[in-house]
């Protein structure tokens, strides 16, 4: 066969297949007006297939973008949530593209999609760790940050406070985070848990290696929180007085400034068995510091997948790899039980 003819086979092929997808979306146009959404679910992943194996990429994902919003819009949300997996599968087959400017915008449009699906969709928790395990090809070990505060409003918005809680923390927004352990802390803690909230989500944050963050939380709530008693250094709760010290060491890089931090605050780190965890945590990234092995405090583990739980597995991995402490990671929310 001649070149002439095979680009002749070719554009007949492409031209046939062009009319194959007009039908199907003029059907699909049809179903969704007459109320058949089974059909049209079907229909979705029909061009879905056809449209990835051609790898029309874009094409698919705009179809499957619009096809979620209005399976939304029509309260089917089992097939809208379908739709978006889908999409999110489309994302990762097309890759980051060179200069991220259209997967960045699937970042909001992902975060749309989320919020349109209610608690009780059952794909919506898949869609939610599928969304951000494709995010990290864009932005780092964790997930974008964008996309960690959409899904932390979500769950705020529901009353779903440990979830939000989780999602704030990695954001990368830490006058946003100070602002929400402050409304936590007025409607769910004590008087005496007043720095509990802020100790244990500033040390999460140093040991994600997000000082910025954690300072900016450590401001915020500080400043702003009406039951702290005093709101500069000296402070009069101790823990608070371990974090403004703790970062002025984080600074020097003092290692037995460090240490000696640790044994002047060791009575009131014990008062949640994660502060140690997270303070040995610390000691490793800023400090590098070499722990002895040791098994884990008691009552680690997470609750329901605890999110914050699977991301600090990154963690302890990297520490198994320079023979260091294999650390489990604990329940992050113990006060707000």
């Amino acid at each position: 066969m001649t070149t002439a003819e095979i680009a002749s086979s070719s554009s007949t092929s492409n031209s046939t297949g062009q009319r194959g997808v007009g039908r199907v979306l003029a059907k699909l146009s049809h179903s969704l007006a007459g109320g058949e959404f089974y059909e049209a679910h079907m229909m979705y992943r029909t061009l879905y297939f056809r449209y990835t194996a051609q790898k029309r990429y874009q094409d698919c994902l705009d179809l499957l973008f619009d096809g979620a919003q209005k399976l939304i819009a029509k309260e089917q949300e089992g097939s809208a949530a379908d739709l978006c997996l889908l999409l999110v599968d489309t994302l990762e087959k097309m890759g980051p593209q060179p200069e991220d400017t259209d997967n960045f915008l699937w970042v909001p449009r992902l975060g749309a999609l989320i919020r349109g699906l209610s608690s009780g969709t059952v794909e919506r928790e898949t869609l939610i760790q599928r969304a951000i395990k494709w995010s990290t090809s864009l932005h780092g070990q964790y997930g974008h940050p964008v996309l960690h505060k959409l899904i932390a409003h979500v769950f705020w918005t529901e009353g779903n406070i440990e979830a939000a809680r989780h999602h704030y923390l990695l954001c990368q927004d830490g006058s946003l985070c100070g602002r929400v352990l402050i409304e936590i802390s007025q409607s769910r803690g004590f008087q005496s848990e007043v720095d509990l909230f802020l100790v244990q989500a500033v040390l999460q944050q140093l040991s994600l290696k997000d000082r910025k963050s954690a300072e900016e939380t450590f401001t915020e709530y500080t400043r702003y929180h009406p039951k702290i008693l005093k709101h500069e250094f000296p402070y009069q709760e101790p823990l608070v007085n371990f974090l403004y010290f703790l970062f002025r060491l984080i600074d020097t890089k003092s290692v037995t400034g460090f240490r000696a931090l640790q044994k002047l605050y060791d009575p009131s780190l014990k008062r949640d068995t994660s502060f140690l965890k997270y303070s040995t945590k610390i000691g490793v990234v800023y400090f590098d510091e070499q722990p002895e092995t040791q098994a884990g405090p008691p009552g680690l583990g997470g609750m329901f997948g605890d999110i914050f739980s699977r991301l600090m597995q990154g963690f302890d991995e990297e520490e198994a790899e320079d023979q260091s402490t294999p650390a489990r990671s604990q329940n992050v929310n113990n006060e707000l039980d």
